[in-house]
């Protein structure tokens, strides 16, 4: 692909991983051209053949044939554009740091957007305020008869999915609790760095960005929280929009062997949350069980098997055996005591 030629995707404002993405691009300088609206409609006005699932952002690549492709895993995309483009890379050199990288990017893509949701349809009024605006950044020139049924529909099905995504009224404290101790570790972490791992953004920092666009952004429980607890997330999350100006350097990276431990407290909540998730689901999905229960921070937590979290625990493992017997020593130390070594067994 030729640095001239545009990355074209479709996307949405209130997709967590559309803003993802666009951020990355804008960072690395990446040509691109959006168009905001469902996936579905837009492919078959371009006579693309839809991906498996409509989700956002769908991005429109050439296949070996030069045919456009609907893509939409924004985890293995990043990984393409890599080999698609040099410049302002946002993989750490160092591969324990890579690692670390892709195991922070893989817990905000899959357990921070649980905050999301269940912030999102949980309360009565983020449910309103979404219902209401999310149809109208599909379409804003709805009439009113179309925006309020779409209003109806939207928060009927969301709400419905709840408890398919683990946010029930057994595990709101739980999410909740979760969503705090983050916040706190990361108000502690960007008090002496303006990264997650170093002075330049990471994949990390993009899949943050993009659950923080919502949490902060959006939706008005989880600002709320975050306005209390951490201002400089709420700051963070501003300035990651478009960091297009920002000087990217190699020697930016944080050195492995010397990794703070405000990060330490980042992986802590991996490990202590995040962890348990994806062994009992994955757990379940080998056994034929169409749901998991597991303990998670003292209470239980029960929820639908998904197969493609399953695939996030085999790739994060596929990530560690790349690694050389020297470097997985050093990913394994830098895991004492949060609780996520065990991923890797």
């Amino acid at each position: 692909m030729s640095t001239k030629t545009k990355v074209k995707l479709v996307g949405g404002t209130g997709s967590p991983y559309t803003r993802k993405m666009v951020a990355l691009l804008r960072y690395r300088h990446i040509p691109y051209e959006i168009i905001w609206g469902d996936p579905a409609r837009v492919l078959n006005k371009l006579g693309v053949e839809p991906a498996k699932i409509n989700f956002l952002p769908t991005f429109l690549l050439n296949d070996d044939k030069g045919k456009l492709q609907a893509v939409c895993d924004s985890t293995p995309i990043i990984r393409y554009l890599e080999s698609e483009f040099s410049e302002r890379s946002v993989i750490p050199k160092d591969p324990v740091v890579a690692f670390i990288d892709y195991l922070l990017e893989d817990f905000a893509d899959e357990w921070c957007t649980k905050y999301m949701f269940h912030y999102r349809w949980h309360f009565a009024d983020d449910a309103d305020n979404a219902a209401t605006l999310l149809p109208l950044m599909t379409e804003f020139s709805l009439s009113k008869e179309q925006a309020l049924f779409f209003k109806d529909f939207v928060a009927q099905r969301q709400k419905d999915r709840l408890q398919v995504v683990g946010s029930s009224a057994t595990t709101a404290p739980i999410i909740d609790a979760s969503y705090r101790r983050l916040l706190s570790a990361l108000e502690a972490h960007f008090e002496n760095r303006p990264f997650l791992l170093g002075n330049r953004p990471s994949a990390a920092d993009f899949a943050l960005y993009g659950q923080m666009t919502q949490l902060i952004g959006f939706d008005p429980t989880p600002s709320s929280i975050a306005h209390s607890l951490s201002p400089r997330a709420v700051a963070y999350t501003a300035l990651m929009e478009d960091q297009s100006g920002h000087s990217a350097k190699n020697q930016d990276w944080q050195c492995a062997d010397d990794l703070p431990a405000t990060i330490k407290a980042v992986l802590k909540e991996v490990g202590r949350v995040y962890v348990p998730a994806l062994l009992a689901n994955a757990s379940a999905l080998g056994s034929g069980n169409k749901t998991w229960q597991t303990e998670i921070d003292g209470a239980e937590w029960s929820q639908r098997t998904f197969p493609y979290q399953a695939k996030c625990l085999r790739w994060i493992r596929e990530e560690y055996q790349k690694l050389d017997p020297s470097d997985a020593q050093r990913v394994r130390d830098i895991l004492i005591d949060t609780d996520c070594g065990r991923l890797l067994l």
